[in-house]
């Protein structure tokens, strides 16, 4: 049985991803976590290659490049989760998202291909969190700049995720 954290509350995490961890419902945090992934899967695995690729300007991402980014912000945030659940000394350094997309090549990818990235990475992440105590939990640590509990880290991934697919409805009402 995993511990079940509770809500991170103001002061464990910057303002700004109040916006993701308010979009997280109540429950447990691991079992959202892992519900996620089917819901994802499931809502995106119906998309034709014409709607995955479809881009609503230029410059903006895709459906297949929204769902890597998904992945290598699950992966930064899981990184930064076991650092400091670990109580690794140091401030770890920031990430522009931008700038990961740039040489990702996540575009010349199946949609299929990514999901399953997607999903592998959002398990691992599900198994880190449900092995944690409730020490760790609460252990806290500096990223970007920035104070983040271990909890808040959770939070941020299940609502950065719920942020996101807010976008996948226009993807899918595009007609090619």
């Amino acid at each position: 049985m995993s511990v079940n954290p509770g809500r991170p509350q103001s002061g464990e995490f910057l303002d700004y991803y109040g916006r993701y961890i308010n979009l997280v419902p109540e429950g447990n945090i691991s079992d959202i976590l892992e519900q996620q992934i089917a819901e994802t899967v499931d809502a995106l695995s119906s998309f034709s290659n014409e709607q995955a690729a479809w881009r609503p300007a230029p410059g903006e991402w895709n459906v297949i490049e929204i769902v890597g980014h998904l992945a290598d912000m699950e992966r930064v945030f899981a990184y930064r989760a076991v650092s400091f659940a670990r109580n690794s000394p140091g401030a770890l350094p920031g990430i522009d998202p931008d700038d990961f997309m740039t040489d990702a090549g996540f575009a010349r990818r199946p949609l299929a291909d990514v999901l399953a990235e997607f999903a592998a990475v959002r398990q691992a992440s599900v198994t880190l969190f449900r092995s944690l105590d409730e020490a760790a939990w609460l252990r806290r640590g500096v990223a970007s700049d920035n104070d983040v509990s271990v909890r808040a880290l959770a939070y941020i991934t299940a609502g950065h995720e719920l942020h996101h697919a807010l976008d996948f409805p226009k993807h899918r009402a595009k007609r090619i």
